[in-house]
Parts: C-alpha cells; sequence; structure tokens
C-alpha cells in the first residue's frame, strides 16, 4: 500500500514541469534563476522574474527577447535537440530590489554570461578583494582644493589604460569642463587618477584616432597631473562619498 501511494509523487517528479500553477506562483514571489547549456553545464544566463518568467525565458518565448547572445544560444540549444536547463536560487521575496541585488551578487559569481546589462549595483558593490574593500571604505574623503571633474571609469577602465579611459568619450557640458582645472578617475568610488585636459574637443575619429566617433560626446587631449596629493588634501587615497 505504502508503495502504491508513492506512485504519484514519483510521477510527479519525473514529469517534465513546463509551468507553475497559480497556487505556487503566489508562493514564489519574486526569484532569481539560471538559465544553463545541457550540452556542457555551463550558466550562461541569469535573471530574475514572476510567474512563469523562467520558462518563457528558457523556450525564448518573451516578448522582449531581442536577436542577441542570448537567444542564438538557446536556438543553438533547441537546435540541438535539447531544452535549456534552468535552476531557481532564491524565492519568496517581496520586493523586486531584494531580487535586483541577489541577480547581481549572482550575476558576479558567473563571468562570461549573455546578460546585456550588468547586475544592479555591481560596480559599486560587486566583488572585490578585501583590499580593495579596504581602500574604499578606510579611505580619507575628498577635500578639493581645485576645480575639479569627477568620471567614473567602472567600465572603461578594464578596457584600456587609465589615461585612455578617462579621457574619452562623455556626455558632458563643454562649458564646465574646460573650466575644471583638473579631471579625476574614480573607480568604484575611489579616486585612482588625475589628468589636466589641455583641450576638450568633440568624440570624433578625426580629433581621436582609432575611436568610433560619437559626436554627441566630448574627450579631452591632455597629460597626468604631476601629484594627487597637491590636488586634493594630503594621504594616499581618497574616496569620492
Amino acid at each position: 500500500m505504502c508503495a502504491a501511494e508513492s506512485r504519484p509523487l514519483q510521477n510527479l517528479i519525473q514529469m517534465q514541469i513546463e509551468s507553475f500553477p497559480s497556487e505556487v506562483i503566489e508562493k514564489l514571489q519574486w526569484y532569481v534563476y539560471r538559465l544553463i547549456d545541457p550540452r556542457n553545464g555551463e550558466t550562461f544566463y541569469v535573471g530574475k522574474g514572476k510567474g512563469n518568467r523562467v520558462f518563457a525565458h528558457a523556450r525564448a518565448q518573451l516578448p522582449d527577447a531581442d536577436i542577441g547572445d542570448k537567444l542564438k544560444r538557446i536556438r543553438e540549444i533547441q537546435i540541438a535537440g535539447f531544452e535549456v536547463s534552468h535552476v531557481i536560487h532564491r524565492h519568496g521575496m517581496i520586493e523586486e530590489k531584494t531580487a535586483f541585488e541577489v541577480e547581481a551578487a549572482l550575476m558576479d559569481a558567473y563571468p562570461g554570461l549573455t546578460n546585456v546589462v550588468g547586475g544592479a549595483g555591481s560596480l559599486d558593490f560587486g566583488v572585490m578583494h578585501a583590499e580593495d574593500i579596504m581602500r574604499r571604505y578606510a579611505a580619507q574623503e575628498a577635500a578639493f582644493e581645485h576645480r575639479a571633474l569627477l568620471i567614473k571609469v567602472n567600465r572603461s577602465a578594464t578596457e584600456a589604460s587609465l589615461y585612455e579611459a578617462t579621457r574619452f568619450a562623455w556626455r558632458v557640458s563643454l562649458e564646465k569642463a574646460k573650466e575644471a582645472e583638473v579631471v579625476l578617475a574614480v573607480l568604484q568610488g575611489l579616486i585612482v587618477g588625475a589628468f589636466v585636459a589641455d583641450d576638450w574637443l568633440s568624440a570624433t575619429t578625426a580629433n581621436f584616432p582609432g575611436r568610433e566617433s560619437e559626436p554627441t560626446r566630448f574627450g579631452f587631449v591632455g597629460r597626468e597631473a604631476s601629484d594627487l596629493s597637491e590636488i586634493l588634501c594630503a594621504g594616499p587615497e581618497f574616496v569620492v562619498r
């Protein structure tokens, strides 16, 4: 009798679930999930949602799905005769804000994802070494002694030298940019470099050879400032709060 009673439960576990019933959705609330390529076990997307979003996403049936790396990967899996695997990492979150934070943390843990947009707050609160955290939160707050223009280089600093990452290409007021005595590069809230702009130019290929034109933006031609501590107050590191 016990064996007979267990069969419906076994059948339920073994069957392929294609959607959540309403009573399950109510308990799930906001959740964060991973999409996995069953051919190699690789996680290629991290997302958040409600209801049956994870199933629709795994089947590339979302109305906002664009032809990007994610959709191409899903189609490759389907053409190979497989279905996208998925795992729900965290559920029961009442607020979307919490889901954003969990999603961002999970995205940091899986580099090489097909997500077009990075996780919310990842640049400021994402993966950091203990030394980076100490530098950021134990640093002295900056006290400006010059007219300064602050430029966040959280993304561009990984693609070029600090000077190149800082000087090109930004949506700034040309008048205010030219008034600045120093341009400060800010990485994850920490001032990491200082430059003097000799001239601000339209961000075109003609003005910046080797760079793609962005005519609605500006960049500068200049040089590294001699001493960051002279530009600000005394001390080796400074944080912008």
